[in-house]
């Protein structure tokens, strides 16, 4: 058993390349390994072998944009349930408890109603996505202190408040043409990655995550309570919203590109924790790898379980909220952070 603490990182990259090489293989056409490894190969060296032009066009240009999409949004959308949990020092702080990620849709679903432009859907995730913090910090301040009980209870009038909001534009979209989209973006799908989506969606979240990073030791203060790193010279509010705008940034970014999926901000962080602690300089990264290998899992499924694919939002409610029930019992009895 100590023997595979001391390796872990090591045992979580190799899971992962494990996975993303799978990942490339699995599909309604299977591809073997060794092709796969040609194809890649041929784009740095002068290596030939005997793949089909088809074969090359599937892996590099439907397979490999979303895999690497996957790979980015896990680790997005677990980095910033794991901030959450830190800032809010609630272990039920995530984006969905927080109304982020229904502030963030409600903006998307409004750029598809008037825009249906890339840019516009980022840009007007993130607004709303940022709008839903303020006025959870706004409606849950009492005496100049944010209790979590009322940070829990703004968040789900906020996101509550916001899904409203998404239905009725719902409502009054083109059902034959505005509607469906919505709908499906709602649902949340990697089916559409195409390397530009990918650009746009991998700066802002690399961004985000190295400057949490880079914050890991003002995140360890914020855990131990407002007063404990006050009293270390730490400025809360200041470093407490410069956090929250990165987690909406990463937040709505993923959102913007792939619609809602629910559940990996939550429980990926929890854990992480169960592995390595709540120290941030070793959580961030192992929950960077374990929000990575997740996604990818939950999307070979949604591609290959059925006849048609699955939204991807279903597939992680219906694995996320058995092992969240599991997780409760569980710090029932040890506490949040040795859970």
């Amino acid at each position: 058993m100590k023997i595979i603490q001391k390796y872990q990182n090591i045992i979580l990259i190799f899971f992962l390349l494990f996975l993303f090489f799978y990942s490339l293989k699995v599909g309604r056409i299977q591809i073997d390994i060794k092709t796969i490894f040609s194809i890649l190969l041929n784009n740095f060296t002068d290596f030939k072998s005997n793949y089909q032009e088809l074969e090359e066009k599937i892996v590099e240009l439907v397979r490999l944009p979303r895999v690497l999409m996957a790979l980015v949004i896990g680790a997005g959308l677990a980095v910033a349930g794991a901030s959450l949990q830190s800032i809010f020092r609630n272990p039920l702080a995530g984006p969905e408890i927080l109304g982020v990620s229904s502030g963030a849709a409600f903006g998307g679903s409004l750029a598809i109603l008037l825009f249906d432009k890339a840019i516009m859907i980022i840009s007007l995730a993130f607004i709303f996505g940022f709008l839903s913090i303020l006025l959870i910090s706004f409606l849950s301040r009492i005496n100049g202190q944010n209790p979590v009980l009322m940070v829990v209870l703004s968040g789900v009038v906020i996101g509550a408040l916001f899904s409203a909001l998404t239905s009725l534009l719902t409502f009054i979209a083109d059902p034959e043409d505005k509607l469906p989209a919505i709908v499906y973006w709602l649902l949340g799908s990697l089916a559409g990655a195409d390397f530009n989506k990918l650009l746009i969606v991998s700066i802002p979240t690399i961004f985000g995550i190295i400057l949490i990073y880079l914050l890991r030791y003002r995140l360890n203060l914020l855990s131990l309570g407002e007063e404990e790193a006050k009293s270390l010279g730490i400025d809360i509010e200041k470093t407490k919203w410069l956090i929250l705008a990165t987690i909406t940034l990463i937040i709505s970014s993923c959102v913007a590109i792939c619609g809602i999926i629910g559940w990996v901000g939550l429980i990926i962080p929890h854990f992480a924790r169960m592995l390595v602690g709540a120290n941030h300089k070793r959580l961030i990264p192992v929950s960077i790898f374990i929000g990575s290998s997740y996604l990818l899992i939950i999307d070979n499924f949604a591609r290959t379980l059925g006849q048609s694919e699955i939204p991807l939002s279903i597939l992680t409610a219906i694995i996320g909220a058995p092992i969240f029930i599991y997780l409760l019992r569980k710090m029932q009895n040890k506490g949040w952070n040795n859970a």
